[in-house]
């Protein structure tokens, strides 16, 4: 479950990108920086350009090694098959066709005729082989892509064989619902560009291929087969991307697409910057945050841009403590103490029924918004609504203080919370400086909890050591994050409650080399596991739709994730741009290889 969605198709897979883009969902539209907007008019009036942004700066172009959000991969890679941003199908791209067989195990996908990459060379049925048997499926190079990939209890991966000079054959080992979209989707990588970094190995003995095509690497040789590719990086101030002409996509009239010529990336962290920068005409797009929409909305004739609405964004929201029990050399992750306030489940119960959503809603989002109380978005059809049996936390403190004192706490003379050992309950909350809305969120949850006896520490910190303590240290006790991109297909959230997964963000593993002493999973966290890996593999769609309700209500009824609001999904596109069907799924630009200016 990831996102914006790098891949303008899809989702992404990368690792911790999609955990911090709630809230950021303006990673095609935040704010220009470091830029004269002046300058840039007078440019695109000479070349057809759309600028956006992203939230910073890149680490690094090889999008298999990506973990942080980037949209300029979207825009450089593409996998198979595309998906209608409007309905969610799956659409005929770089493979011309498939077809399915075998209950739904092998799937046979014919290439386009003549499709090339961006250094004019040929795409092929061998690229795709190399792709998957030599990039994703390789236990030396890590990626979030090879954890969806793997199928069943054992985790095996689908076999991936030529077949013909335009066809190439995948075969599951056991049945495998998302096999096509995630066989599809997935970016596709260049053998003649990669094959000889994935043979030769660095000092340490991994494959050279992992420290390719960094930030530093001349644009001329990182190779896609996107709509763009790399034109020129700036550190800090922006990335510009101009058009793929070797793409393969052909207008009605057989014109080269895309038409327009440069997509310009800036690199920003302040979404005030960006509404600024917006409204004085510097940037094209906006992610619309619910606590700017009325004074927007305002401008929206004098601005010649148009606000699009596409009902309950396809995010999530929520507060989450860090269940990890485990400890590296000797020491614990999280303090015991805090430990055992985190891991006991009233306690966890106690903290959704103290936190006032409604105000959160009417306050924060001006009224933009609704509860959240599944991990699954409501547009999906394995969506499980409260009125057939999904648990709910509505606002309700004594409830809250009945289920703290359950779970063994107690109140002093002062009204304030401690434990059975007389430790006062006080944790650190953090969430992503810059970000105005879960700032307010984290603001108003510290006064919810103070009304119950608990002290909130609350710490916006920078994005990067944000980052660092989810990915790394796993140094956090509590964080307002969330996840956006998936769609609807439930699968897609595989890696974050596989009990391996790389987004498994409550109760981390380490990563390769990193050793971590007793790590506890419990019985429902296993339980949720493998009720994910049975559904991938159901594919009677009534039978799914129960073993999904079955994960919900067990995520609801434990709480890793403590859902807070799902805001709508409301976009600022300007009117020149011709040909923007804005939705919650695909947001403002996914069809942008059809998308022209008009100035």
């Amino acid at each position: 479950m990831k996102s914006l969605q790098r891949r303008s198709s899809t989702f992404s897979f990368s690792r911790w990108r999609s955990l911090f883009v709630v809230g950021v969902m303006g990673l095609l539209a935040i704010a220009l920086q470091g830029c004269n907007p002046t300058q840039l008019a007078t440019e695109a009036a000479q070349i057809p350009r759309l600028v956006s942004s992203d939230l910073g700066d890149p680490k690094t172009f090889n999008t298999v090694m990506s973990q942080e959000s980037n949209a300029s991969l979207g825009l450089i890679y593409e996998g198979l098959i595309g998906q209608n941003g409007l309905t969610g199908e799956l659409e005929p791209g770089i493979a011309e066709s498939w077809e399915i067989s075998d209950g739904q195990r092998r799937i046979v996908f014919t290439l386009r005729p003549d499709v090339q990459w961006s250094d004019g060379e040929p795409l092929t049925v061998d690229d795709v082989v190399f792709s998957f048997n030599e990039v994703y499926f390789n236990e030396k190079i890590p990626s979030s892509e090879r954890d969806i990939l793997r199928v069943g209890s054992q985790g095996l991966f689908p076999a991936v064989t030529k077949v013909g000079d335009r066809q190439v054959e995948f075969v599951a080992p056991e049945a495998f619902a998302p096999l096509l979209r995630y066989a599809g989707v997935i970016p596709l990588l260049p053998k003649h560009a990669l094959e000889e970094s994935i043979q030769q190995t660095d000092e340490e003995g991994n494959p050279r291929f992992i420290s390719l095509w960094g930030t530093e690497t001349p644009p001329q040789e990182i190779i896609g087969n996107g709509p763009y590719r790399l034109a020129t990086y700036q550190p800090g101030e922006r990335i510009i991307l101009e058009r793929n002409p070797y793409y393969w996509r052909k207008g009605d009239d057989d014109s080269a697409q895309p038409y327009i010529e440069r997509f310009v990336l800036q690199i920003v962290e302040s979404p005030d910057t960006a509404m600024m920068q917006f409204r004085s005409g510097g940037l094209d797009v906006l992610s619309v945050p619910a606590n700017y929409f009325a004074l927007i909305k305002r401008e929206e004739e004098r601005g010649n841009f148009t606000i699009y609405n596409g009902g309950p964004a396809l995010s999530t929201t929520f507060l989450s403590f860090n269940l990890n029990q485990a400890s590296r050399d000797g020491k614990p992750l999280v303090d015991p103490i805090k430990s055992r306030w985190f891991n006991t489940l009233e306690f966890r119960q106690a903290i959704a029924h103290a936190i006032d959503r409604p105000s959160m809603i009417n306050s924060i989002y001006q009224g933009l918004g609704a509860p959240q109380d599944s991990p699954i978005y409501k547009q999906s059809p394995y969506y499980l609504s409260p009125e057939a049996g999904l648990p709910v936390y509505d606002y309700d403190p004594a409830r809250a203080k009945e289920l703290i004192e359950q779970g063994g706490f107690r109140y002093t003379s002062q009204g304030r919370l401690e434990d059975a050992e007389g430790n006062p309950i006080r944790f650190t909350l953090i969430t992503n400086a810059g970000n105005k809305i879960r700032e307010a969120m984290g603001a108003q949850i510290k006064q919810d909890l103070d009304r119950i006896g608990i002290t909130v520490d609350f710490q916006p910190i920078a994005f990067n050591t944000l980052v660092a303590k989810l990915a790394d240290s796993f140094d956090w006790e509590a964080h307002i994050l969330g996840f956006v991109g998936g769609g609807v297909e439930p699968d897609s959230a595989r890696n974050i409650w596989s009990v391996e997964g790389t987004l498994h963000a409550f109760n981390q593993t380490g990563s390769s080399g990193d050793v971590l002493e007793g790590r506890q999973v419990a019985d429902w966290e296993q339980r949720i596991a493998d009720l994910y890996v049975a559904g991938s593999q159901e594919l009677d769609e009534d039978k799914r739709r129960v073993i999904y309700a079955e994960t919900q209500t067990l995520a609801q009824e434990y709480l890793p994730f403590i859902h807070l609001v799902n805001p709508l999904s409301l976009s600022a596109v300007r009117n020149d741009i011709q040909g923007v069907q804005f939705s919650s799924l695909g947001g403002s630009l996914w069809n942008i290889y059809e998308l022209k200016i008009e100035r």
